[in-house]
This record gives structure tokens, C-alpha cells and sequence, in this order.
């Protein structure tokens, strides 16, 4: 019998619920084991799960590669026999293993096209929720024995503005952020190897940077909102850390993931020691100044314009592209885990790990943006190697670009303001109630708007053209004009599209709602059953994209100025082989690529602003086919809207 894609959706969705419970099978016959499935089970279950931990994704790697592989002698041949590997392991791999190599798993089977995989904040809410709002669910689930009636609890805070930091926290500890971050691990596993899974993740090490640099590009800009000083990068790993504590608690082990007092600092783990992370550092830096790096026989790879960048994430990142491991080491990675041990460095008190272990909570603490500001610094390093743009690489002849607008209620203004949403738990938690148990929690939300960009194109033929927009704030935080050397480390990307440019008069229109970083909102549990949006040809999103919700930074009350900077290029330039004829997941394609697909951009990513300008003032590096304008970004803490 071959299954529709609604009906494999609905057989996967049980493989995800429930997760951090062992099935009732476990307690009743030993379920069989394939021989195919050696090895796993290393990792014990209740310890919590991390991709930055070599030993975690060796294993996880292991079972996702069984898992995807439909070769008679390694792998799972056909749907059915996936399905009954997943049930085989669930109960004696790690949980937080499991969930990752099955959801790695569905993104990439051919059989599984079409399936959506369910939101991990449903999957593992305790990894979204503090522990004080999952307490108070199961107390009024017990409280109102009425089973049928759905119950919503509001989600408590995490500190408050004795803390200087707590004014981020909003931003922080967005479910959709967080929830971002995880999936796009699923989407780029680290250690991804083409010549067993047959498909190549194209620029994978630029976009590890890319998704990164805009990550801290993004929450400068939130900081320059509420009145704060861009962030400090950690760059003297002696440094002491700020406290942070997430308020969160496993429900795999029972345990807090532990707060972090200020004034701490790194100790060695019997795994890595500080030493080794700034002798990687140092490896790293010296490369990029000498323009190569060294393969494991010891011979040069450029650092040049074309491959560079993409080298050197790999290198960074410690993926399995890294051209040598052994010696330039996984400083990223190992920075998350030590960070993370930082309050049981030897292991003497049995305690969590910290949260910036997970890549589904990492996001939350302060330290993460430090962290990856001081990753990104060595990335500049490297761009700043590189020749400016001269007017060749940037123009777009005959092509003007004359009047650019963005209509909201008010033209050349966002508001921005907290909406409600609610989280359901009921898929991760046995509350014994056929009724829903839901949290409700607010987020930053902006109003819907247009970009308006009229252009004249001065050539008697129609031209394919790329719209780049980009936002980014115009003051710094001591009110001073950002000059172009750090106004391009803030730009953000708003969107990216193709147009066809008519000769003459020409008006393009472009909804908020269709940018190529966001995806509107995941598929919850309840819609993936009911087969919403479910079919082989939809646009699958993967899961994959920064939150609608979190497009527009925050601003403030008396309206904040930033720069809206839109640029036409040559799209026969910029184009790349067959891009989107799949349509499978191409929708938040800026930061998550299109999957299993070229990267459908021939430029840099975050062209033009991935390199320095020569030009102090961005005005006297325009060029016709670019135009900057200033517009207003207002925040109004009264609630808007409640969306269910």
C-alpha cells in the first residue's frame, strides 16, 4: 500500500509526542533491535542532548545516517522500516538524541517529502517555558478535573530591571528565536557527509557565518532600542561572565538548568582546556592574516574572494568540511560546552549543563552574543582582507532606482508593539484530560507594510533585477551618527526578491508578510493532524526562518530613525542553476538556503554590507541602482492584537 503525504504525516507525528516519556512498550516486551541500530544507546537518557559536544553528534550522526540512508545494507529502506527503526530506539537512546536524528531524518528523506515536522516548543516546551509557568499548568490541570475544557496559563518572567540585561530578555528568550536556532541545526547538521547521504549542502560553512553574523547584527539593534551599548564581544576568555538564569528545568532528568552568578569565569574541562581554545583562535587569526589555511598534509588553502568565507566557517564551526580539524580545533563549538559547564566545570555536583549547551536554549543568555560577536570579529578579519567593491561589482547600468517608501498606517513609520500568543503543551505532557493545556505568553510584533520602490529603467529591454533591503539604525548609543565602518556590521536583512524591471516607469510592491528571512508561523501539533498545508507539492517550510513576529527591531516610544537601504542588481548575474523548481522548503531562503538546493544567490551573502566601504558617509557611496532612506521605528507597549 503506498501512503499518501497526509497519511505519513499522521503516522510520524506519534514519534514526537510525548517525547521525553518513555513508552509503555519499554515496560512490556524487549522490543527488537536491528542489527543496523549497534552502537547506539551511548549516551544516557536523562542527560541533556548537545550538538556542541563532539561525543553527542558522533552518535546522533550514527542513528540519523541509519535513518536516512535507504541502502539495503546501512540504512532504512523503505518508510515502513524508518518508522520501525524510530520505534525500536526511541526508549534506549537519549531522548533529546532521538528527537534531533528523527527530525534531521524527515528533512532529508525522499519518502518523507512533504512532511512537516511538528514545532520543537511543543516537542520539548520545558526548553521555551520556565519552570514556574510548567507548574502552574499541571496545578490547574489537577485543580479542574473538567476534562474536556482547555486550560491557559500565563508564562511567568525571568527577572526583572534590577538586572540591566532583563530589558533583552523579550528578545532573548523569543519562543520563535530559539526555536529558529534549533531548526536550522536539523537543516545543517555539522556533520552532514555528502558521500553517504548523496546530497551536498551547498555554502554551508558562509551560511553558518552569515545566519550568525545577522543574529548579533539583530540584537545590537535591539540593544540601540532600549537605550544600551552594542555588546562587548568575548574575546579574553579570562574574562568574568554576567550572571544569567534561565528560569528553566529539564523534563528529562528533573534538573534546573543551573543559574550562573555574576563574576564567574571558564575553567578547564577534562575534555579542553582554556589554553587550547586561544591557541585555535590564534591559528585561526594567523591564517586569515597570511591569506591560507593549512590541509591535514600540509598543504595551502586560499582564503580568496570566492571560497573563502565558506572555508573558513567550516573551519570555525568545526563541521566535517573543516579542511583540518586536528589543528584549528572547534573553538565554536567547545566555547558553547565550556561556557555552559562553567558552574561544574569537573562534574563533582551531577548538575545540568547551562543552557547555552542547546541550541534550542543557547539564545537566551547574554553570553551567546558575546560569544558569537567575538566569532564574527575574526569573520570581519577575513572580509576586511578583501578588496572594497568598486563601481563595476555594485552597479546595475540603466537602472535607477528614484522613490523608495514603506506604507503602514503611517508611510515611513513601523509601529511595533506585544501581541499574545499561546503554546500548547498537551503533546509533550500525559495531563490526563482530552481538553488542551496552553501557555500564554507575550512576544515583540510589528504591523503589516509595504515597501513601495519605484524604478526607471533607461534601457529600451526589460531587465531581471534582485531586490536587496536592508535595515539598519542611524544613531549609535551615544547619539552619534554611525559612520559606514560599523553601520554596515548593523545592517540587517529585511528581504531579498526577483523583479522584472520594464524600460521605463516602474513601481514595485512588496508585502512585510513575504520577506526571504521570515517564515509566518510553524505548523503546530493540532494542524499537522488535521493535514493543514499538508501535501507532496506544498512550499515546505522546514521550520527553518526567523519568526514574522521579530522582523522589525523594537524601536522606542519617541519613534528611533533607522536606514531602509534597497538595491536593485543584475539577476542573470546573481542567479544560480534551477533554484526553486522543487519549491520544497525556499521560503525563509536568506538564512536557511533552499534545501539540498544550491543557495540561490551567486553574491556574498549580506552583499553589499559584507565588506568594508571606503566612503565614511553611506550617502556618498551610493550609486543609482541603490537608494537609502530614513525611516521610523515606534514601540507602544500596549498590547495590539491576541492570536491563538
Amino acid at each position: 500500500m503506498v501512503l499518501d503525504t497526509v497519511e505519513k504525516q499522521l503516522r510520524v507525528l506519534p514519534l514526537f509526542e510525548y517525547a521525553s516519556i518513555p513508552t509503555k512498550e519499554k515496560f512490556a516486551l524487549k522490543v527488537h533491535r536491528d542489527p543496523k541500530l549497534q552502537g547506539l544507546g551511548v549516551l544516557g537518557r536523562g542527560q541533556l542532548f548537545s550538538l556542541f559536544h563532539a561525543e553527542h553528534l558522533a552518535e546522533a550522526t550514527k542513528l540519523y545516517e541509519v535513518l536516512i540512508d535507504d541502502s539495503l545494507t546501512t540504512g532504512a529502506k523503505t518508510f515502513e522500516e524508518f518508522l520501525d527503526f524510530c520505534h525500536q530506539v526511541r526508549d534506549f537512546v537519549n531522548e533529546g538524541l532521538y528527537v534531533y536524528a528523527v527530525s534531521v531524518a524527515i528533512l532529508h528523506r525522499p519518502d518523507c517529502k512533504g512532511v512537516s515536522l511538528p514545532p520543537i516548543q511543543e516537542i520539548f516546551p520545558d526548553k521555551f517555558m520556565p519552570v514556574q509557568t510548567m507548574y502552574d499548568a499541571y496545578k490547574e490541570a489537577w485543580l479542574n478535573p473538567n476534562k474536556e475544557e482547555d486550560i491557559i496559563v500565563d508564562m511567568q518572567s525571568t527577572g526583572n530591571i534590577l538586572d540591566p540585561e532583563y530589558n533583552l530578555a523579550y528578545y532573548r528568550e523569543d519562543i520563535g528565536i530559539n526555536a529558529h536556532h534549533w531548526h536550522w541545526h536539523i537543516v545543517y547538521p555539522a556533520t552532514w557527509r555528502p558521500e553517504v547521504i548523496g546530497k551536498v549542502k551547498d555554502r554551508k560553512g558562509e551560511l553558518f557565518y552569515y545566519m550568525h553574523q545577522q543574529m548579533c547584527a539583530r540584537y545590537d539593534c535591539e540593544r540601540l532600542s532600549n537605550g544600551m551599548p552594542r555588546m562587548e564581544p568575548f574575546h579574553n576568555f579570562h574574562d568574568t561572565l554576567e550572571g544569567y538564569s534561565s528560569h528553566l528545568s529539564s523534563s528529562i532528568n528533573g534538573l534546573p538548568y543551573p543559574s550562573r552568578p555574576d563574576g564567574m569565569t571558564l575553567q578547564d574541562l577534562k575534555e579542553v582546556s582554556i589554553q587550547e581554545l586561544e591557541r585555535w583562535r590564534d591559528r585561526i587569526l594567523d591564517a586569515i592574516h597570511i591569506g591560507h589555511l593549512e590541509d591535514e598534509n600540509g598543504s595551502h588553502v586560499p582564503l580568496d574572494e570566492t571560497r573563502g568565507i565558506d572555508v573558513l566557517g567550516a573551519i570555525v564551526e568545526a563541521s566535517y568540511e573543516s579542511v583540518n580539524q586536528a589543528f584549528y580545533g572547534s573553538i565554536h563549538n567547545w566555547g558553547h560546552v565550556i561556557t555552559a559547564r562553567v558552574q561544574d566545570p569537573d562534574g563533582r555536583y551531577h548538575l545540568n549543563p547551562g543552557v547555552m549547551s542547546d541550541t534550542a536554549t543557547s539564545l537566551r543568555d547574554p553570553i551567546f552574543y558575546r560569544w558569537h560577536r567575538f566569532i564574527d570579529n575574526m569573520f570581519q578579519d577575513y572580509k576586511e582582507t578583501l578588496p572594497h567593491y568598486n563601481h563595476s561589482d555594485l552597479e546595475f547600468p540603466g537602472i535607477e532606482i528614484t522613490k523608495v517608501l514603506v506604507k503602514a498606517k503611517h508611510i515611513n513609520n513601523i509601529d511595533t508593539f506585544k501581541s499574545y500568543s499561546l503554546l500548547d503543551l498537551s503533546h509533550a505532557y500525559e495531563f490526563g484530560r482530552s481538553g488542551a493545556v496552553k501557555v500564554r505568553f507575550s512576544h515583540l510584533n510589528h504591523e503589516d507594510f509595504d515597501y513601495k520602490i519605484r524604478v526607471e529603467n533607461h534601457t529600451s529591454k526589460t531587465k531581471p533585477a534582485t531586490v536587496r533591503v536592508f535595515m539598519a539604525p542611524k544613531y549609535d548609543e551615544l547619539g552619534n551618527e554611525l559612520n559606514t565602518k560599523n553601520l554596515r556590521r548593523l545592517m540587517i536583512e529585511m528581504d531579498k526578491f526577483h523583479a522584472e524591471i520594464h524600460p521605463g516607469h516602474n513601481d514595485i510592491v512588496r508585502h512585510s508578510k513575504n520577506s526571504s528571512v521570515t517564515i509566518s508561523s510553524a505548523r503546530s501539533f493540532g494542524q499537522l493532524a488535521h493535514g493543514e498545508g499538508v501535501n507532496e507539492h506544498a512550499n515546505e517550510y522546514c521550520s527553518c526562518g526567523w519568526p514574522d513576529h521579530l522582523l522589525v527591531p523594537r524601536g522606542n516610544e519617541n519613534g528611533m530613525p533607522f536606514h531602509l537601504f534597497v538595491m536593485l542588481t543584475d539577476w542573470l548575474h546573481d542567479q544560480v542553476g534551477d533554484h526553486g523548481k522543487t519549491g520544497m522548503c525556499t521560503d525563509a531562503v536568506s538564512y536557511c538556503g533552499a534545501k539540498d538546493q544550491l543557495y540561490p544567490d551567486r553574491r556574498p551573502m549580506g552583499f553589499p554590507f559584507d565588506r568594508d566601504i571606503e566612503e565614511e558617509h553611506l550617502k556618498d557611496w551610493l550609486l543609482p541602482n541603490m537608494k537609502d532612506v530614513l525611516i521610523t521605528v515606534t514601540h507602544h507597549e500596549e498590547v495590539h492584537n491576541q492570536s491563538h
